[in-house]
Protein backbone atom coordinates (compact mmCIF):
# COMPACT_ATOMS: atom_id res chain seq x y z
CA UNK A 1 0.00 0.00 0.00
CA UNK A 2 1.42 3.38 -1.00
CA UNK A 3 1.63 6.01 1.72
CA UNK A 4 -0.72 8.99 1.58
CA UNK A 5 0.39 12.14 -0.19
CA UNK A 6 2.16 14.42 2.28
CA UNK A 7 2.26 18.17 1.43
CA UNK A 8 5.67 18.48 3.07
CA UNK A 9 7.13 15.61 1.02
CA UNK A 10 5.73 16.72 -2.34
CA UNK A 11 8.28 18.32 -4.64
CA UNK A 12 9.62 18.14 -8.19
CA UNK A 13 12.71 16.18 -9.17
CA UNK A 14 13.40 18.46 -12.15
CA UNK A 15 11.85 21.82 -11.26
CA UNK A 16 13.71 23.60 -14.09
CA UNK A 17 11.21 22.08 -16.53
CA UNK A 18 8.47 24.23 -14.97
CA UNK A 19 9.88 27.16 -16.95
CA UNK A 20 8.30 25.45 -19.97
CA UNK A 21 4.95 26.74 -18.68
CA UNK A 22 5.83 30.27 -19.87
CA UNK A 23 6.27 29.51 -23.60
CA UNK A 24 3.34 27.07 -23.40
CA UNK A 25 1.10 29.81 -22.02
CA UNK A 26 2.34 32.18 -24.73
CA UNK A 27 1.50 29.65 -27.48
CA UNK A 28 -2.01 29.12 -26.10
CA UNK A 29 -2.55 32.88 -25.80
CA UNK A 30 -1.49 33.51 -29.41
CA UNK A 31 -3.74 30.72 -30.69
CA UNK A 32 -6.73 32.05 -28.75
CA UNK A 33 -6.04 35.54 -30.06
CA UNK A 34 -5.75 34.31 -33.64
CA UNK A 35 -9.00 32.32 -33.52
CA UNK A 36 -11.04 35.12 -31.88
CA UNK A 37 -13.77 35.98 -34.43
CA UNK A 38 -14.45 39.36 -32.84
CA UNK A 39 -10.89 40.69 -32.92
CA UNK A 40 -10.77 41.71 -36.68
CA UNK A 41 -13.87 43.92 -36.32
CA UNK A 42 -12.88 45.75 -33.19
CA UNK A 43 -12.31 49.41 -33.95
CA UNK A 44 -14.44 49.17 -37.07
CA UNK A 45 -17.84 48.52 -35.50
CA UNK A 46 -19.27 50.00 -32.34
CA UNK A 47 -18.84 47.61 -29.42
CA UNK A 48 -22.56 47.65 -28.53
CA UNK A 49 -23.52 46.71 -32.13
CA UNK A 50 -20.80 44.15 -32.83
CA UNK A 51 -22.45 41.15 -31.05
CA UNK A 52 -25.63 41.63 -33.09
CA UNK A 53 -23.85 41.83 -36.45
CA UNK A 54 -21.80 38.63 -36.19
CA UNK A 55 -23.39 35.52 -37.74
CA UNK A 56 -22.33 31.92 -36.95
CA UNK A 57 -20.39 32.80 -33.82
CA UNK A 58 -20.82 30.18 -31.09
CA UNK A 59 -22.44 31.36 -27.91
CA UNK A 60 -21.13 30.04 -24.58
CA UNK A 61 -18.16 27.81 -23.93
CA UNK A 62 -17.19 24.82 -26.08
CA UNK A 63 -14.11 22.65 -26.13
CA UNK A 64 -11.77 23.67 -28.91
CA UNK A 65 -8.49 22.17 -30.09
CA UNK A 66 -6.61 24.98 -28.38
CA UNK A 67 -8.05 23.89 -25.03
CA UNK A 68 -6.78 20.35 -25.55
CA UNK A 69 -3.40 21.78 -26.53
CA UNK A 70 -3.32 23.81 -23.30
CA UNK A 71 -4.19 20.70 -21.27
CA UNK A 72 -1.55 18.66 -23.09
CA UNK A 73 1.20 21.21 -22.55
CA UNK A 74 0.26 21.74 -18.91
CA UNK A 75 0.24 18.06 -18.04
CA UNK A 76 3.42 17.43 -20.06
CA UNK A 77 5.19 20.24 -18.21
CA UNK A 78 4.25 18.78 -14.83
CA UNK A 79 5.27 15.30 -15.92
CA UNK A 80 8.66 16.48 -17.18
CA UNK A 81 9.25 18.30 -13.88
CA UNK A 82 9.01 14.92 -12.11
CA UNK A 83 6.43 15.23 -9.31
CA UNK A 84 7.21 12.98 -6.35
CA UNK A 85 6.35 12.44 -2.71
CA UNK A 86 7.69 8.95 -2.07
CA UNK A 87 11.12 7.30 -1.89
CA UNK A 88 12.12 4.16 -3.74
CA UNK A 89 13.34 1.05 -1.95
CA UNK A 90 16.99 0.17 -2.75
CA UNK A 91 17.36 -2.46 -5.49
CA UNK A 92 18.93 -5.02 -3.10
CA UNK A 93 16.67 -4.24 -0.12
CA UNK A 94 14.98 -7.65 -0.21
CA UNK A 95 18.34 -9.43 -0.37
CA UNK A 96 19.69 -7.54 2.65
CA UNK A 97 16.53 -7.84 4.75
CA UNK A 98 17.28 -9.99 7.79
CA UNK A 99 14.75 -12.36 9.34
CA UNK A 100 15.05 -13.87 12.82
CA UNK A 101 12.80 -16.87 13.42
CA UNK A 102 11.76 -17.46 17.05
CA UNK A 103 10.42 -21.01 17.26
CA UNK A 104 8.42 -22.08 20.30
CA UNK A 105 9.76 -25.38 21.75
CA UNK A 106 7.50 -25.54 24.79
CA UNK A 107 5.71 -28.80 25.57
CA UNK A 108 2.43 -27.63 24.00
CA UNK A 109 4.10 -27.72 20.57
CA UNK A 110 3.95 -31.54 20.76
CA UNK A 111 0.14 -31.40 20.55
CA UNK A 112 -1.29 -33.44 17.67
CA UNK A 113 -4.36 -31.36 16.78
CA UNK A 114 -2.49 -30.75 13.50
CA UNK A 115 -0.71 -33.70 11.98
CA UNK A 116 1.84 -35.00 12.63
CA UNK A 117 2.30 -32.42 15.42
CA UNK A 118 2.41 -28.67 15.88
CA UNK A 119 6.21 -28.65 15.91
CA UNK A 120 6.52 -30.72 12.74
CA UNK A 121 3.96 -28.52 10.99
CA UNK A 122 5.93 -25.46 12.10
CA UNK A 123 9.12 -26.96 10.64
CA UNK A 124 7.33 -27.59 7.35
CA UNK A 125 6.12 -23.98 7.19
CA UNK A 126 9.58 -22.66 7.98
CA UNK A 127 11.11 -24.79 5.22
CA UNK A 128 8.59 -23.32 2.77
CA UNK A 129 9.40 -19.80 3.96
CA UNK A 130 13.15 -20.35 3.64
CA UNK A 131 12.59 -21.58 0.09
CA UNK A 132 10.80 -18.31 -0.73
CA UNK A 133 13.70 -16.38 0.82
CA UNK A 134 16.45 -18.22 -1.05
CA UNK A 135 19.65 -16.18 -0.83
CA UNK A 136 18.36 -13.93 1.98
CA UNK A 137 19.81 -13.98 5.49
CA UNK A 138 17.91 -15.65 8.30
CA UNK A 139 18.62 -16.59 11.91
CA UNK A 140 17.01 -19.18 14.17
CA UNK A 141 16.15 -18.74 17.86
CA UNK A 142 14.28 -21.26 20.03
CA UNK A 143 12.65 -20.73 23.39
CA UNK A 144 10.67 -22.39 26.15
CA UNK A 145 11.52 -21.42 29.75
CA UNK A 146 14.79 -20.02 28.36
CA UNK A 147 15.77 -18.62 24.95
CA UNK A 148 18.77 -19.76 22.90
CA UNK A 149 20.35 -18.96 19.55
CA UNK A 150 20.54 -21.97 17.24
CA UNK A 151 22.14 -20.14 14.30
CA UNK A 152 23.02 -16.46 13.81
CA UNK A 153 22.17 -14.65 10.57
CA UNK A 154 23.24 -16.70 7.57
CA UNK A 155 22.29 -17.06 3.92
CA UNK A 156 23.06 -20.80 3.93
CA UNK A 157 19.61 -22.35 3.74
CA UNK A 158 20.94 -25.92 3.90
CA UNK A 159 22.54 -25.54 7.32
CA UNK A 160 19.38 -23.86 8.60
CA UNK A 161 17.31 -26.80 7.46
CA UNK A 162 19.79 -29.24 9.03
CA UNK A 163 19.45 -27.68 12.48
CA UNK A 164 15.73 -27.10 12.03
CA UNK A 165 15.21 -30.82 11.44
CA UNK A 166 17.04 -31.67 14.69
CA UNK A 167 14.88 -29.45 16.94
CA UNK A 168 12.60 -31.05 19.51
CA UNK A 169 10.90 -29.90 22.69
CA UNK A 170 13.06 -32.29 24.73
CA UNK A 171 16.17 -30.24 23.94
CA UNK A 172 15.09 -27.35 26.16
CA UNK A 173 16.61 -27.34 29.66
CA UNK A 174 13.75 -25.41 31.31
CA UNK A 175 10.01 -25.80 30.69
CA UNK A 176 7.84 -22.73 30.15
CA UNK A 177 7.06 -20.14 27.48
CA UNK A 178 9.30 -17.09 27.96
CA UNK A 179 8.51 -15.21 24.74
CA UNK A 180 9.99 -11.84 25.92
CA UNK A 181 13.38 -13.53 26.39
CA UNK A 182 13.23 -14.79 22.81
CA UNK A 183 12.21 -11.30 21.66
CA UNK A 184 15.22 -9.70 23.37
CA UNK A 185 17.57 -12.33 21.95
CA UNK A 186 16.20 -11.89 18.44
CA UNK A 187 16.51 -8.11 18.70
CA UNK A 188 20.15 -8.45 19.73
CA UNK A 189 20.83 -10.38 16.50
CA UNK A 190 19.37 -7.48 14.49
CA UNK A 191 21.03 -4.69 16.47
CA UNK A 192 23.86 -4.08 13.98
CA UNK A 193 21.74 -4.38 10.82
CA UNK A 194 21.57 -1.32 8.59
CA UNK A 195 18.30 -2.47 6.96
CA UNK A 196 15.24 -2.91 9.21
CA UNK A 197 14.62 -6.58 9.88
CA UNK A 198 11.72 -8.80 10.88
CA UNK A 199 11.18 -11.12 13.85
CA UNK A 200 8.88 -14.07 13.16
CA UNK A 201 7.37 -15.89 16.14
CA UNK A 202 6.11 -19.40 15.35
CA UNK A 203 4.06 -20.43 18.36
CA UNK A 204 0.69 -21.66 19.60
CA UNK A 205 0.24 -18.74 21.96
CA UNK A 206 1.85 -15.92 23.92
CA UNK A 207 0.62 -15.40 27.51
CA UNK A 208 -1.38 -12.22 28.03
CA UNK A 209 0.89 -11.02 30.83
CA UNK A 210 3.77 -10.93 28.33
CA UNK A 211 1.96 -8.70 25.82
CA UNK A 212 3.05 -5.55 27.70
CA UNK A 213 6.72 -6.40 27.07
CA UNK A 214 6.02 -6.70 23.35
CA UNK A 215 4.13 -3.38 23.28
CA UNK A 216 6.99 -1.58 25.06
CA UNK A 217 9.53 -3.12 22.66
CA UNK A 218 7.54 -2.03 19.61
CA UNK A 219 7.52 1.62 20.71
CA UNK A 220 11.31 1.66 21.03
CA UNK A 221 12.32 -0.16 17.83
CA UNK A 222 11.86 -0.21 14.07
CA UNK A 223 11.84 -4.00 13.71
CA UNK A 224 8.70 -5.61 12.32
CA UNK A 225 6.95 -8.32 14.33
CA UNK A 226 5.17 -11.21 12.60
CA UNK A 227 3.40 -14.10 14.35
CA UNK A 228 2.45 -17.44 12.80
CA UNK A 229 -0.01 -19.35 14.98
CA UNK A 230 0.21 -23.16 14.88
CA UNK A 231 -2.68 -25.28 16.12
CA UNK A 232 -6.47 -25.22 16.38
CA UNK A 233 -8.88 -23.59 18.80
CA UNK A 234 -10.28 -27.03 19.71
CA UNK A 235 -6.79 -28.19 20.68
CA UNK A 236 -5.34 -31.66 20.97
CA UNK A 237 -3.48 -33.94 23.40
CA UNK A 238 0.24 -33.45 23.97
CA UNK A 239 2.37 -36.37 22.88
CA UNK A 240 4.84 -37.47 25.55
CA UNK A 241 7.11 -40.39 24.69
CA UNK A 242 4.94 -43.26 23.45
CA UNK A 243 1.84 -41.89 25.17
CA UNK A 244 0.30 -38.55 26.05
CA UNK A 245 0.85 -36.04 28.86
CA UNK A 246 -1.69 -36.26 31.68
CA UNK A 247 -2.53 -34.51 34.94
CA UNK A 248 -4.77 -36.07 37.56
CA UNK A 249 -5.48 -39.01 35.30
CA UNK A 250 -6.70 -36.84 32.45
CA UNK A 251 -4.95 -36.01 29.21
CA UNK A 252 -3.58 -32.50 28.91
CA UNK A 253 -5.18 -30.70 25.97
CA UNK A 254 -3.35 -27.70 24.46
CA UNK A 255 -5.36 -25.13 22.50
CA UNK A 256 -4.27 -22.39 20.12
CA UNK A 257 -4.57 -19.04 21.89
CA UNK A 258 -6.08 -17.31 18.86
CA UNK A 259 -7.62 -14.44 20.80
CA UNK A 260 -4.37 -13.76 22.66
CA UNK A 261 -2.39 -13.61 19.42
CA UNK A 262 -4.91 -11.25 17.82
CA UNK A 263 -4.81 -9.02 20.89
CA UNK A 264 -1.02 -8.98 20.64
CA UNK A 265 -1.37 -7.90 17.01
CA UNK A 266 -3.71 -5.05 18.00
CA UNK A 267 -1.33 -3.79 20.69
CA UNK A 268 1.86 -4.00 18.63
CA UNK A 269 0.65 -3.69 15.03
CA UNK A 270 2.13 -7.13 14.32
CA UNK A 271 1.10 -9.17 11.31
CA UNK A 272 -0.68 -12.23 12.75
CA UNK A 273 -1.34 -15.26 10.54
CA UNK A 274 -2.51 -18.78 11.29
CA UNK A 275 -1.18 -21.89 9.60
CA UNK A 276 -3.14 -23.06 6.56
CA UNK A 277 -3.11 -26.35 4.67
CA UNK A 278 -1.64 -24.65 1.59
CA UNK A 279 1.12 -22.04 1.27
CA UNK A 280 -1.09 -18.97 1.65
CA UNK A 281 0.24 -18.32 5.15
CA UNK A 282 3.94 -18.30 4.25
CA UNK A 283 3.22 -16.29 1.09
CA UNK A 284 1.41 -13.69 3.18
CA UNK A 285 4.29 -13.56 5.65
CA UNK A 286 6.87 -13.13 2.88
CA UNK A 287 4.82 -10.33 1.28
CA UNK A 288 4.54 -8.66 4.68
CA UNK A 289 8.32 -8.79 5.07
CA UNK A 290 8.87 -7.30 1.60
CA UNK A 291 6.27 -4.56 2.21
CA UNK A 292 7.98 -3.63 5.47
CA UNK A 293 11.36 -3.39 3.75
CA UNK A 294 9.95 -1.25 0.93
CA UNK A 295 8.21 1.05 3.41
CA UNK A 296 11.37 1.42 5.49
CA UNK A 297 13.41 2.02 2.34
CA UNK A 298 11.15 4.90 1.34
CA UNK A 299 11.72 6.50 4.74
CA UNK A 300 15.49 6.20 4.35
CA UNK A 301 16.95 9.66 3.77
CA UNK A 302 19.60 8.15 1.51
CA UNK A 303 17.06 6.51 -0.83
CA UNK A 304 16.19 8.18 -4.13
CA UNK A 305 12.72 9.55 -4.82
CA UNK A 306 10.31 7.80 -7.15
CA UNK A 307 9.37 9.64 -10.33
CA UNK A 308 5.57 9.79 -10.75
CA UNK A 309 5.68 11.84 -13.95
CA UNK A 310 5.16 8.78 -16.13
CA UNK A 311 1.66 8.31 -14.68
CA UNK A 312 0.58 11.24 -16.88
CA UNK A 313 1.16 9.16 -20.01
CA UNK A 314 -2.47 7.87 -20.30
CA UNK A 315 -3.90 11.39 -20.01
CA UNK A 316 -1.46 12.71 -22.61
CA UNK A 317 -2.36 9.85 -24.96
CA UNK A 318 -6.08 10.62 -24.53
CA UNK A 319 -5.57 14.30 -25.30
CA UNK A 320 -3.48 13.48 -28.37
CA UNK A 321 -6.10 11.01 -29.61
CA UNK A 322 -8.91 13.58 -29.43
CA UNK A 323 -7.06 15.80 -31.92
CA UNK A 324 -8.02 13.36 -34.65
CA UNK A 325 -11.74 13.84 -34.11
CA UNK A 326 -13.74 15.04 -37.10
CA UNK A 327 -13.67 18.80 -37.24
CA UNK A 328 -10.49 19.11 -35.24
CA UNK A 329 -7.18 20.23 -36.68
CA UNK A 330 -3.99 18.42 -35.78
CA UNK A 331 -1.67 20.79 -34.01
CA UNK A 332 1.70 20.13 -35.54
CA UNK A 333 3.31 22.33 -32.95
CA UNK A 334 2.34 19.82 -30.26
CA UNK A 335 3.77 16.95 -32.29
CA UNK A 336 7.05 18.82 -32.70
CA UNK A 337 7.07 19.65 -29.00
CA UNK A 338 6.50 15.97 -28.15
CA UNK A 339 9.41 14.91 -30.35
CA UNK A 340 11.59 17.67 -28.92
CA UNK A 341 10.78 16.74 -25.32
CA UNK A 342 11.20 12.97 -25.77
CA UNK A 343 14.30 11.62 -24.01
CA UNK A 344 15.22 9.47 -27.02
CA UNK A 345 15.42 12.48 -29.33
CA UNK A 346 17.51 14.48 -26.86
CA UNK A 347 19.91 11.61 -26.27
CA UNK A 348 20.20 10.66 -29.91
CA UNK A 349 19.33 7.04 -29.07
CA UNK A 350 17.25 4.61 -31.07
CA UNK A 351 13.64 5.65 -30.76
CA UNK A 352 10.84 3.44 -29.39
CA UNK A 353 7.17 4.27 -29.00
CA UNK A 354 7.44 3.83 -25.23
CA UNK A 355 10.01 6.63 -25.16
CA UNK A 356 7.14 9.09 -25.70
CA UNK A 357 5.68 8.23 -22.31
CA UNK A 358 8.54 7.07 -20.08
CA UNK A 359 12.29 7.47 -19.77
CA UNK A 360 14.57 4.50 -20.30
CA UNK A 361 15.10 4.26 -16.52
CA UNK A 362 11.34 4.17 -15.97
CA UNK A 363 10.91 1.47 -18.60
CA UNK A 364 13.78 -0.48 -17.08
CA UNK A 365 12.21 -0.22 -13.63
CA UNK A 366 8.97 -1.73 -14.96
CA UNK A 367 10.83 -4.69 -16.50
CA UNK A 368 12.90 -5.01 -13.29
CA UNK A 369 9.77 -5.30 -11.14
CA UNK A 370 8.39 -7.93 -13.54
CA UNK A 371 11.54 -10.02 -13.17
CA UNK A 372 12.80 -9.43 -16.74
CA UNK A 373 16.26 -8.38 -15.55
CA UNK A 374 17.99 -8.89 -18.90
CA UNK A 375 15.68 -6.43 -20.68
CA UNK A 376 15.86 -4.05 -17.71
CA UNK A 377 19.66 -4.02 -17.95
CA UNK A 378 19.40 -3.02 -21.62
CA UNK A 379 17.09 -0.11 -20.82
CA UNK A 380 18.58 1.34 -17.64
CA UNK A 381 20.78 4.42 -17.98
CA UNK A 382 21.33 4.88 -14.24
CA UNK A 383 24.52 2.87 -13.51
CA UNK A 384 23.40 1.61 -10.09
CA UNK A 385 20.08 0.29 -11.41
CA UNK A 386 21.79 -1.08 -14.51
CA UNK A 387 24.30 -2.90 -12.32
CA UNK A 388 21.50 -4.27 -10.14
CA UNK A 389 19.65 -5.60 -13.20
CA UNK A 390 22.83 -7.17 -14.62
CA UNK A 391 23.56 -8.76 -11.23
CA UNK A 392 20.07 -10.24 -11.00
CA UNK A 393 20.34 -11.49 -14.60
CA UNK A 394 23.60 -13.28 -13.78
CA UNK A 395 25.69 -11.08 -16.09
CA UNK A 396 28.32 -10.22 -13.49
CA UNK A 397 30.75 -8.71 -16.03
CA UNK A 398 28.07 -6.17 -16.99
CA UNK A 399 27.41 -5.51 -13.29
CA UNK A 400 31.11 -4.88 -12.68
CA UNK A 401 31.24 -2.35 -15.54
CA UNK A 402 28.17 -0.52 -14.22
CA UNK A 403 29.15 -0.37 -10.55
CA UNK A 404 32.73 0.60 -11.37
CA UNK A 405 31.50 3.85 -12.95
CA UNK A 406 30.15 5.17 -9.61
CA UNK A 407 32.30 6.26 -6.68
CA UNK A 408 30.15 5.68 -3.59
CA UNK A 409 30.15 3.20 -0.68
CA UNK A 410 27.08 1.43 -2.06
CA UNK A 411 28.69 1.11 -5.50
CA UNK A 412 31.91 -0.31 -4.05
CA UNK A 413 29.92 -2.77 -1.95
CA UNK A 414 27.88 -3.97 -4.94
CA UNK A 415 31.06 -4.09 -7.02
CA UNK A 416 32.60 -6.38 -4.42
CA UNK A 417 29.55 -8.67 -4.63
CA UNK A 418 29.82 -8.82 -8.43
CA UNK A 419 33.57 -9.57 -8.28
CA UNK A 420 32.93 -12.31 -5.71
CA UNK A 421 30.33 -13.90 -7.99
CA UNK A 422 32.90 -13.90 -10.80
CA UNK A 423 35.48 -15.57 -8.56
CA UNK A 424 37.73 -12.49 -8.50
CA UNK A 425 38.20 -12.72 -4.75
CA UNK A 426 41.15 -10.33 -4.43
CA UNK A 427 39.35 -7.64 -6.44
CA UNK A 428 36.23 -8.21 -4.32
CA UNK A 429 38.31 -7.79 -1.16
CA UNK A 430 39.68 -4.47 -2.44
CA UNK A 431 36.16 -3.24 -3.30
CA UNK A 432 34.85 -4.10 0.17
CA UNK A 433 37.80 -2.24 1.70
CA UNK A 434 36.87 0.87 -0.32
CA UNK A 435 33.27 0.64 0.91
CA UNK A 436 34.38 0.20 4.54
CA UNK A 437 36.76 3.14 4.25
CA UNK A 438 33.74 5.43 3.85
CA UNK A 439 31.35 3.48 6.11
CA UNK A 440 33.42 1.65 8.76
CA UNK A 441 30.35 0.38 10.65
CA UNK A 442 28.72 -1.32 7.65
CA UNK A 443 27.99 -4.81 9.00
CA UNK A 444 26.99 -6.29 5.63
CA UNK A 445 30.25 -5.18 4.01
CA UNK A 446 32.27 -6.53 6.95
CA UNK A 447 30.52 -9.89 6.81
CA UNK A 448 31.01 -10.25 3.05
CA UNK A 449 34.63 -9.16 3.30
CA UNK A 450 35.37 -11.74 5.99
CA UNK A 451 33.65 -14.44 3.96
CA UNK A 452 35.67 -13.60 0.84
CA UNK A 453 38.93 -13.28 2.78
CA UNK A 454 38.44 -16.74 4.26
CA UNK A 455 38.22 -18.23 0.77
CA UNK A 456 41.47 -16.70 -0.52
CA UNK A 457 44.21 -19.35 -0.25
CA UNK A 458 47.15 -18.24 1.85
CA UNK A 459 50.68 -18.76 0.50
CA UNK A 460 52.49 -21.62 2.20
CA UNK A 461 55.86 -21.07 3.90
CA UNK A 462 58.96 -22.45 2.19
CA UNK A 463 59.21 -25.40 4.56
CA UNK A 464 55.63 -26.43 3.72
CA UNK A 465 56.04 -26.39 -0.03
CA UNK A 466 57.09 -30.01 -0.09
CA UNK A 467 55.09 -32.52 -1.97
CA UNK A 468 51.88 -33.40 -0.10
CA UNK A 469 51.50 -36.96 1.13
CA UNK A 470 49.04 -39.30 -0.50
CA UNK A 471 45.72 -38.97 1.42
CA UNK A 472 45.02 -42.68 0.87
CA UNK A 473 48.32 -43.78 2.44
CA UNK A 474 47.88 -46.38 5.23
CA UNK A 475 48.70 -45.17 8.78
CA UNK A 476 51.75 -46.62 10.46
CA UNK A 477 49.89 -47.30 13.70
CA UNK A 478 46.32 -47.08 15.07
CA UNK A 479 45.88 -46.78 18.87
CA UNK A 480 42.62 -46.66 20.78
CA UNK A 481 41.52 -46.66 24.41
CA UNK A 482 37.95 -47.78 24.96
CA UNK A 483 38.07 -47.31 28.79
CA UNK A 484 39.92 -44.06 29.16
CA UNK A 485 42.59 -44.03 31.85
CA UNK A 486 41.38 -47.36 33.26
CA UNK A 487 42.23 -49.37 30.17
CA UNK A 488 45.49 -50.53 28.71
CA UNK A 489 47.05 -49.17 25.60
CA UNK A 490 47.00 -51.61 22.74
CA UNK A 491 48.11 -51.71 19.14
CA UNK A 492 46.34 -52.96 16.09
CA UNK A 493 48.10 -54.24 13.05
CA UNK A 494 46.57 -52.28 10.20
CA UNK A 495 47.50 -54.99 7.77
CA UNK A 496 44.61 -57.06 9.14
CA UNK A 497 42.05 -54.17 8.97
CA UNK A 498 40.04 -53.27 5.92
CA UNK A 499 39.35 -49.65 4.86
CA UNK A 500 35.79 -50.01 6.13
CA UNK A 501 36.98 -51.10 9.59
CA UNK A 502 39.40 -48.16 9.77
CA UNK A 503 36.54 -45.81 8.85
CA UNK A 504 34.39 -47.28 11.61
CA UNK A 505 37.15 -46.66 14.18
CA UNK A 506 37.33 -43.01 13.08
CA UNK A 507 33.56 -42.57 13.06
CA UNK A 508 33.25 -43.69 16.69
CA UNK A 509 34.64 -40.30 17.70
CA UNK A 510 32.13 -38.40 15.57
CA UNK A 511 28.83 -39.54 17.00
CA UNK A 512 27.48 -36.20 18.22
CA UNK A 513 24.34 -35.30 16.25
CA UNK A 514 23.01 -31.71 15.91
CA UNK A 515 20.35 -32.56 18.50
CA UNK A 516 22.97 -33.73 21.04
CA UNK A 517 25.07 -30.66 20.37
CA UNK A 518 22.12 -28.31 20.83
CA UNK A 519 20.99 -30.08 24.02
CA UNK A 520 24.44 -29.65 25.57
CA UNK A 521 24.72 -26.08 24.37
CA UNK A 522 21.32 -25.06 25.76
CA UNK A 523 22.04 -26.73 29.09
CA UNK A 524 25.36 -24.91 29.48
CA UNK A 525 23.80 -21.57 28.57
CA UNK A 526 20.93 -22.09 31.02
CA UNK A 527 23.37 -22.95 33.80
CA UNK A 528 25.51 -19.89 33.10
CA UNK A 529 22.43 -17.64 33.07
CA UNK A 530 21.22 -19.08 36.38
CA UNK A 531 24.60 -18.59 38.03
CA UNK A 532 24.78 -15.04 36.72
CA UNK A 533 21.37 -14.28 38.18
CA UNK A 534 22.44 -15.72 41.56
CA UNK A 535 25.60 -13.61 41.68
CA UNK A 536 23.80 -10.31 41.14
CA UNK A 537 21.80 -10.26 44.43
CA UNK A 538 24.89 -11.46 46.37
CA UNK A 539 27.00 -8.67 44.91
CA UNK A 540 24.34 -6.12 45.74
CA UNK A 541 24.11 -7.30 49.37
CA UNK A 542 27.86 -7.26 50.09
CA UNK A 543 29.17 -4.12 51.90
CA UNK A 544 31.51 -1.78 50.04
CA UNK A 545 35.21 -2.45 50.54
CA UNK A 546 37.22 -0.07 52.74
CA UNK A 547 39.63 2.31 50.99
CA UNK A 548 43.16 0.99 50.63
CA UNK A 549 44.58 3.98 52.54
CA UNK A 550 42.38 3.37 55.55
CA UNK A 551 40.86 6.85 55.23
CA UNK A 552 37.17 7.29 55.94
CA UNK A 553 34.93 9.23 53.56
Amino acid sequence: MSPALSPSAFHFLRPEWLWLALPSALVVFLLLRRDDPVRPFRGMVAPHLLPHLLVGVRRGFSIQPVHLLALFLGVATLALAGPTWQREAPPFAQDKAALVIALDLSRSMDAIDVQPSRLERAKQKLRDLLALRAGARSALVVYAGTAHTVLPLTDDGKILETYLEALATGLMPVHGKDAPAALALAESLLAKETVPGTILFVTDGIPKEQAAAFAAWKKAGRTQLVVLGIGTSEGGPIREGKGFASEGGRRVVARLDREGLLELGRQTGALVATATLDDRDVTRIQKGIETHIESAGRKDERARYRDFGWFAAPLLALAAGLWFRRGFTLRWAAVLACCWLSPAASEGADFHFADLWATRDQQGRRHFERGDFKRAAELFRDPMWKGAACYRAGDYACAVDAFASVDSPAAWYDLGNAYARQGELKLALAAYDKALASRPDWSDAKANRDRVASRIPRPKPDDEEQEAADPNQKPDEVKFDAQGKKGKRGQVDVKHLTDEQIDQIWLRGVQTSPADFLRQKFAVQATQARRGAERKPAAAASPPAAPATGATP
